[in-house]
């Protein structure tokens, strides 16, 4: 709507225009007429004072245009909560027009033989109108650049975010056999792990150049997690329960994004990001076991750890490549990456609280890929889609002067359905809201996440 009332204000505006124009000539012929008669005199006051009265009408008309380009302007801001209601002052955008309104009418009858000048906010003609609206969404695209790590045209950013984590894993344990292919004859008991985590995680994006970001991601975790086993006292229908937390500062990250190729025609804009893991965290090997029950052969029935970790306590590195394409209104993005994970050594790496047993860890490497689309609705809100997927593979372990073995169970397959909302605050500050529906047993049931990165 706004498009079509700005092309006929113009169009309005040149007709006026042209219509002057015409009639200004007529003294200029008349001046060049060597046999002027009285009655020509008689008709060049009668075009004169026809010209005044047409250039009056046409400086009522630019402030009449002018008024109600800043009322249009006005309501917008108000609509978009960009301005408080009636009565506060006006919008800054609308400055100029109001200044313009309040000029001098003799001023706007001196400029009548061309159109006005293009004003901010205001748009003469329909390329001028185009070009606003694709300025209008640039920060919608640079605040999805931003979560993707293909934004470069930012000198710092301090983020901070938190996000929490659902896990619920049930497990069916047979301890027996099948008699006569339908009876079965031992103890059937059910272990349930219910896990929480809520991460808070403070950043810093530093663009060195135009072309390459450095990152540093330290977080903060805290973990609890129930843990419930049946046939607790060797009777099927008891069920024991302990609860075990942890928290502390979790395994932080340094990264680099360095910009390989530009955005040009249908070309997207492509992206190398290199990371290092360091294992700041708490490790989860090592960690004191807490007997909670024990059979006849005192053998131990359930135990559990007396806190949670915080990391993986091994060093890892990173390495993918980020493509971005703007296709307005959309915005495809997607990465694809590999971890390595180097081997680390630990004075027990066995979970039985009876024995220590030194030895390495090799964590499982893993292929990570994903690929999204967001949609910039206006120049401050932008809501995403993305599928996001990584593959592990399993871990092993050594123990001192043993072979390595693999961890049955270690793999996994992640994969999560994401959903996000950006809403720009201010011209510094963007506020992003995360839902993570996991897709296989091994991602979380669901994961929520809220951003704020501010921008110096």
């Amino acid at each position: 709507m706004r498009k079509s009332t700005t092309i006929s204000i113009s169009a309005l505006h040149l007709a006026i225009a042209a219509a002057i124009g015409t009639a200004a000539t007529v003294p200029e012929a008349s001046a060049q007429d060597t046999a002027a008669t009285p009655a020509d005199a008689a008709e060049l006051r009668q075009l004169t004072e026809q010209l005044a009265e047409l250039k009056s009408s046409y400086a009522e008309e630019v402030r009449r245009l002018r008024e109600l380009d800043m009322q249009v302007q006005a309501l917008q801001a108000r609509l978009a909560g960009k301005v408080p209601a009636a009565g506060a002052p006006p919008p800054a955008a609308a400055a100029p027009a109001i200044a313009a309104a309040q000029a001098p009418e003799a001023e706007a009858a001196t400029s009548a033989t061309r159109p006005p000048p293009s004003q901010e906010g205001y748009a003469s003609t329909a390329e001028e109108a185009e070009k606003a609206k694709s300025e209008t969404m640039s920060r919608s695209v640079a605040d999805v650049k931003q979560q993707t790590r293909t934004l470069f045209d930012q000198r710092l950013v301090i983020e901070n975010s938190v996000t929490y984590n659902r896990y619920d894993r049930k497990q069916l344990t047979l301890n027996g056999f099948l008699a006569l292919d339908a009876i079965f004859l031992g103890n059937i008991a059910i272990e349930n792990v219910e896990s929480d985590t809520l991460n808070y995680n403070l950043a810093a994006r530093w663009g060195v150049s135009p072309s390459l970001t450095l990152n540093l991601d330290v977080p903060y975790l805290w973990r609890k997690t129930v843990y419930q086993k049946g046939g607790a006292g060797g009777a099927a229908a008891a069920i024991a329960q302990e609860e075990t937390t942890g928290s502390g500062i979790g395994d932080a990250i340094a990264s680099a994004n360095f910009r390989l190729l530009a955005e040009q025609g249908s070309r997207p804009e492509t992206v190398l990001n290199v990371g290092v893991t360091m294992p700041t965290g708490r490790e989860p090997y090592g960690i004191p076991w807490r007997v909670l029950e024990r059979d006849d052969d005192d053998f131990i029935r359930f135990a559990v750890p007396e806190e949670q970790p915080t990391g993986n306590g091994a060093w890892q590195t990173s390495i993918g490549v980020s493509a971005v394409k703007t296709s307005d209104p959309a915005i495809l993005f997607g990465n694809i990456g590999y971890t390595y994970s180097y081997e680390a050594s630990f004075d027990d790496i066995d979970n039985n609280p009876d024995t220590v047993n030194p030895g390495d860890v090799k964590l499982g490497d893993s292929y990570y890929f994903g690929a999204g689309v967001a949609f910039a609705f206006n120049e401050r809100t932008s809501f995403s889609m993305s599928l996001s997927n990584r593959l592990s593979a399993r871990a092993r372990t050594r123990y001192e002067g043993g072979e390595w073995s693999k961890v049955i169970g270690s793999d996994a397959n992640t994969a999560m359905f994401n959903l996000g909302v950006t809403y720009a605050m201010s011209a510094h500050t963007t506020a992003v809201g995360l839902l993570g529906i996991g897709l296989t047993p091994d991602a979380p049931d669901f994961s929520l996440g809220f951003r704020i990165p501010y921008s110096l």
